[in-house]
């Protein structure tokens, strides 16, 4: 088990809402707009980077709060091992500061980085349906937020590599000292290799773990990861400094991690000689779209979950799947290590799992326990 205990104060529509006594499966019902989601976020956030929705600090607030806690939230958790409370931690914000986000872990302040050491989050949402048909750079983003759970370090060298290339750009357009321009330039490409071979390692692991995956029945996807340039330092390098008078007229670098792509294609279901590889994801259909994410998904958490615990968040996964994918979808959730939270405006879907699970009915940012 991972959280034990959760408390939101004055987070989004709830004003102090708790979550004792959970399990293995967890699962939030209610009507949509009730809160459900609200939760799943508030759990996502105490892990680092924005939360799954990506939502400013200043817009989580609840906005019925008195005077006294106006403008400010608080979401604490208790982290279990072995029956054992390892850890206490929380994030929130002050009235006095709304965007600015603080973490306590034991009482102590500390980075939002070193959540990362205690537990892993990871999760699906349905505003991530449309992963494979939209931008090269919400692919990177999926992939560094993966990146993230399994190596809280990405996090910074991504910030260091696009405020390198924030700068390089400046000095390109400003026709500064070429000297400036190699410092900056060394800088990206020290922190854009970095980004670039996390990034490879990932995919390489993620693939590994899909590839003990049935073609059956979720559909199982083939991962490649292109590189937008060179990925050692040296090379990066010498590609900064040979496409100045391209980058500057173009107002912006053309090569470089900040350009990798994540390719995705269907595993064919008859794997006869030669047939291995299908449609990419983007020409598939919405189903298989689906199932691909949560295989891909499933695939992560198995790796968050090596040597710490883990929990997935899955919003309003079980109503878009069949039986059989929804049966096999319990299975795997089952034997895997992590905790499990899911939403749903009904019970009827979570039928075959309603007996193991701690179930909450969700209301208007209410909770209560069934």
């Amino acid at each position: 088990m991972a959280l034990a205990k959760i408390t939101l104060q004055n987070f989004r529509n709830h004003a102090a809402s708790e979550l004792a006594q959970t399990a293995h499966f967890n699962l939030l019902v209610g009507e949509n707009g009730a809160g459900k989601t609200n939760v799943l976020e508030a759990i996502s956030l105490l892990s680092p980077g924005r939360g799954l929705r990506r939502a400013n600090l200043a817009d989580l607030a609840r906005k019925e709060s008195g005077d006294a806690q106006k403008g400010a939230f608080a979401i604490g958790a208790s982290l279990i091992e072995q029956g054992q409370t390892s850890a206490r931690i929380g994030t929130y914000t002050e009235k006095e500061r709304p965007t600015r986000r603080l973490v306590r872990i034991n009482g102590a302040d500390a980075n939002a980085s070193a959540l990362s050491e205690w537990h892993a989050v990871s999760w699906l949402t349905p505003s991530m349906d449309g992963l494979f048909t939209d931008s090269a750079g919400a692919r990177r983003r999926f992939v560094d937020r993966m990146a993230l759970a399994i190596e809280p370090g990405h996090a910074r060298a991504v910030n260091q590599l696009e405020t390198a290339l924030r700068e390089r750009n400046r000095l390109l357009e400003d026709r500064r000292d070429a000297r400036w321009l190699d410092a900056i330039e060394a800088q990206a490409a020290q922190h854009g290799s970095v980004v670039a071979q996390t990034r490879a390692r990932l995919v390489a692991r993620l693939s590994d773990e899909l590839s003990a995956l049935p073609a059956e029945p979720f559909a199982r996807p083939i991962l490649t990861y292109r590189p937008g340039g060179p990925v050692t330092p040296e090379e990066l390098l010498a590609e900064f400094a040979r496409a100045r008078p391209r980058d500057r007229a173009a107002g912006r670098a053309l090569t470089g991690p900040h350009r990798d792509e994540l390719e995705v294609v269907m595993a064919m279901k008859d794997r006869s000689p030669g047939s291995v590889w299908g449609p990419p994801a983007a020409s598939c259909s919405t189903g298989e779209q689906k199932a691909m994410l949560i295989a891909i998904t499933l695939a992560h958490g198995v790796l968050a979950a090596t040597g710490r615990p883990s929990v997935l968040l899955l919003d309003e996964v079980a109503a878009h799947l069949d039986p059989v994918r929804r049966a096999a979808l319990f299975e795997r959730l089952r034997a895997g290590r992590a905790q499990i939270w899911m939403t749903g405006t009904e019970l009827a879907p979570f039928t075959e799992i309603e007996g193991e699970a701690a179930i909450w009915r969700v209301s208007d940012g209410a909770l209560e326990r069934l």
